[in-house]
């Protein structure tokens, strides 16, 4: 499954219940959860693990923050957190939630506490944001990891070691796990609990959360649609007729006569004024206009196919869910109004 791909088993126990130590139910021997409340925290990531962990009895919840940051402001609200960074020191699993402003890292403090948690065995789990912390104390070198799609190209940037896989709803690492934004957290954490005790442990809470207990397609269909702008106004007549022309066969040697220029003129020009080819930037503006379509049409995908101009049914298929994740009918169910 693309969500959770890149997956380093644990122990060998990939696919079935987890074994952990400790994991009986209730009690001082349950599953120790520390989920960390970094300043500026979002309250939706916050509140997922310990409401996706917190009722089962086979963990035991706990929510901590570095008493050194000062009070930990949260969405209009302060978080009274329970125990500092040495919660950190005995948990089975580490919880990092999102914070509002990844580009500040964390203190010395909660890296070095991050570290040694992990240092000595201990399961790591971000959603959203929460990444950034990971990526700062030096853990997601060379790893696979995912967080917002608004945000994975800045930690690609800012952490150029990190294998960043923006389209996947989660990654999981083995013993590192990394979520999209705010319901990937989500999806995440019954990720979590069918790896430690099976699919039917983690369909009774998805159940009780509300929530199916897998989504299909990955991060992908929740990004932006394409915006088709351009630094330079040369070749903006050319791209206005594309645009309005996506039904259309289009070679770039009759868009380059279009535009008076030759092929290598006019693919050199387009790469400047777009950052991508003629046949990348038509492709993402067919995508987007077939997304429109499926959101907004009961147009069949026969219909869509063709307006869009991505060819045949089974070709549009194939390329819609090579760019988007998911199939059209999926995407059509989720987002049509």
């Amino acid at each position: 499954m693309s969500t959770a791909e890149g997956h380093r088993p644990a122990n060998g126990s990939a696919g079935r219940p987890h074994p952990w130590p400790g994991s009986a139910p209730g009690g001082p021997a349950a599953h120790r959860v520390a989920v960390l409340a970094l300043p500026g925290v979002l309250p939706l990531d916050l509140g997922i693990p310990v409401q996706a962990f917190g009722p089962e009895p086979h963990y035991r919840v706990t929510v901590c923050a570095d008493p050194g940051a000062g009070p930990v402001h949260c969405g209009g609200f302060t978080v009274t957190a329970p125990a500092g960074l040495e919660a950190l020191g005995d948990a089975d699993t580490v919880v990092v939630p999102g914070y509002e402003d990844p580009e500040a890292p964390p203190p010395p403090a909660v890296l070095a506490a991050i570290r040694s948690a992990h240092a000595r065995g201990a399961r790591l789990v971000s959603i959203c944001t929460g990444a950034f912390a990971l990526a700062a104390a030096g853990l997601l070198d060379g790893r696979p990891a995912t967080t917002h799609w608004r945000d994975a190209a800045d930690l690609q940037r800012r952490y150029p070691l990190v294998d960043v896989r923006p389209n996947q709803l989660y990654v999981d690492d083995g013993d590192i796990l990394t979520s999209a934004g705010v319901t990937a957290g989500i999806d995440l954490c019954l990720h979590i609990i069918r790896r430690d005790h099976g699919a039917a442990a983690a369909n009774d809470r998805a159940r009780a959360l509300v929530a199916p207990p897998q989504r299909p397609g990955g991060q992908a269909q929740f990004i932006d649609r394409f915006r088709p702008v351009g630094r330079g106004d040369e070749l903006a007549p050319v791209r206005a007729w594309m645009l309005d022309n996506l039904a259309h066969r289009h070679s770039v040697d009759e868009l380059a006569r279009r535009a008076h220029m030759s092929r290598r003129t006019f693919i050199r020009r387009f790469q400047h004024e777009t950052d991508t080819s003629p046949m990348a930037w038509l492709t993402a503006a067919r995508i987007d206009w077939a997304r429109e379509l499926l959101e907004t049409t009961a147009a069949p995908v026969e219909q869509v196919a063709r307006l869009s101009g991505l060819g045949s049914p089974a070709a549009f298929r194939a390329a819609f869910h090579r760019h988007v994740g998911t199939s059209p009918s999926d995407y059509r169910t989720t987002f049509r109004a």
